[in-house]
């Protein structure tokens, strides 16, 4: 029976079949380093835009499997042309903030706060959050970040001050990760943006199937 739980100091959470209709299945907690891991290890994640953790895990799951990525005649013609350069790792701490004062359609403000910034840093230097960089002619114009664990990419946020530079960086990032062994993408939610790039909707029942298999190698 789909119920919002509340957390407190325990290091748990709840079955993501409790979780109600739009994806959100608790609130509380906080964003210690072990909590998130363990969130993310269940196929949840935090979101939220006030001063309490929301955690969801919404059904269906929008997910890119790396093999299927899609790229456009227009961005091989970029790609081609070596339009951006992208580096990863260099600028965690630049790109998180960007991609936190980027402007989103339907959303007020960003869940990206100084809290969140703080705990994705520290996930950083534990070698488990990643940021990739998007430049030109010197300049930090895009990038993303996420959370790598075993063989699952878990994409937190993107941000671009030019255009098609996060769309670059996350092809270019993407091909890096299949060489690396990467076989599963999580985006979370669907976004045009990310559906034009391969990405679809699956059950949360396979997503967290393939995380139990995925994350443990």
């Amino acid at each position: 029976m789909s119920s919002l739980h509340l957390l407190n100091s325990s290091l748990w959470f709840p079955p993501v079949e409790d979780a109600l209709e739009d994806g959100l299945l608790a609130m509380g907690g906080d964003l210690q380093a072990n909590r998130i891991l363990l969130a993310y290890q269940k196929g949840i994640f935090p979101w939220f835009s006030g001063d309490v953790p929301l955690w969801w895990s919404p059904d269906p799951r929008f997910v890119l499997y790396p093999e299927h990525l899609k790229v456009s005649k227009s961005m091989k013609v970029l790609l081609k042309r070596n339009s951006f350069s992208v580096t990863t790792n260099q600028q965690f701490a630049r790109v998180i903030e960007a991609c936190a004062q980027a402007e989103r359609k339907e959303q007020d403000g960003t869940w990206i706060t100084k809290d969140v910034a703080n705990a994705y840093s520290q996930l950083h230097q534990m070698g488990i959050a990643h940021s990739v960089e998007a430049w030109q002619h010197g300049v930090l114009v895009g990038g993303l970040y996420g959370l790598k664990m075993g063989k699952v990419f878990f994409g937190e946020s993107m941000f671009s001050h030019v255009a098609n530079a996060s769309k670059y960086a996350f092809i270019t990032y993407v091909q890096q990760l299949i060489k690396e062994g990467i076989k599963l993408i999580d985006c979370q939610v669907y976004t045009t943006h990310l559906e034009s790039l391969g990405a679809v909707l699956i059950p949360r029942k396979k997503f967290i199937a393939e995380l139990n298999i995925l994350t443990k190698v």
